[in-house]
């Protein structure tokens, strides 16, 4: 078995004394993981880098084993990212979320959004719409487009924090200690002021701790913790 592909590195673990199981976002085949002989050498580690973009090789004898990856170096952002602190908290939640995808499940759409997250400046707007279509693509997306009691497309300014479900004004009234906050750049195209961003944050947060990482047992993400203080000091 074997075939080629694009991809961005999201993880790369030490095996044995030289190689390394690097794990990739590949165009069409999804998360994909492979061993890389020599992957910890002076000449590869610099490419076995997380944020990297590379060309792969898989090869196995059969189709469900983990296989072996050539790497062929495509697009390297480890050096730029270094530099710039919010970016390299950026680009490592982004590879912290893709990690949490379904292995050899396509995801080319927010695979696309994740480039464009890495290679922009960083933007707290663009990160919770990832993140909304992150819950999407496992499986828990948001419903934001009509208010859950009323029926009613306008006007909405909360979410069920357990159903995840738009509410319109008038019906969060009577709730608005039990509703998250909507901002409205999440259902329009309206600009986002710092404390929408942090509500937007806030509501892809908690439905990925109680969809994803708290029934997986996973510990929350200290990285994005620190990239969305890093994000409201910026703004």
């Amino acid at each position: 078995m074997e075939w080629t592909g694009e991809g961005l590195l999201i993880g790369v673990r030490r095996h044995g004394e030289s190689s390394v199981i690097a794990e990739a976002m590949v165009v069409g085949r999804g998360r994909c993981l492979g061993l890389v002989r020599g992957g910890r050498t002076t000449r590869l580690s610099p490419v076995l880098q997380p944020g990297n973009t590379v060309q792969l090789t898989w090869r196995a004898r059969l189709e469900d084993q983990l296989g072996m990856f050539i790497v062929e170096l495509l697009q390297a952002r480890a050096a730029e990212l270094i530099i710039d602190r919010t970016r390299l908290y950026l680009s490592q939640l982004v590879c912290e979320h893709l990690r949490l995808l379904p292995e050899r499940d396509p995801h080319d759409r927010l695979l696309g959004m994740a480039l464009r997250l890495i290679d922009s400046p960083p933007d707290g707007v663009a990160l919770a719409r990832f993140e909304l279509a992150l819950l999407d693509d496992l499986g828990f997306g948001l419903d934001l487009t009509q208010c859950a009691v009323t029926g009613d497309s306008d006007d909405l300014t909360h979410v069920s924090p357990r159903s995840g479900r738009a509410v319109s004004r008038a019906a969060a009234a009577p709730y608005l200690d039990r509703l998250l906050p909507l901002p409205s750049f999440l259902t329009s195209r309206g600009n986002a002021a710092p404390s929408d961003i942090a509500d937007a944050l806030n509501l892809t947060s908690h439905f990925l701790q109680a969809h994803v990482t708290g029934p997986r047992n996973l510990t929350p993400s200290a990285t994005r913790e620190t990239l969305v203080a890093l994000l409201a000091h910026e703004h």
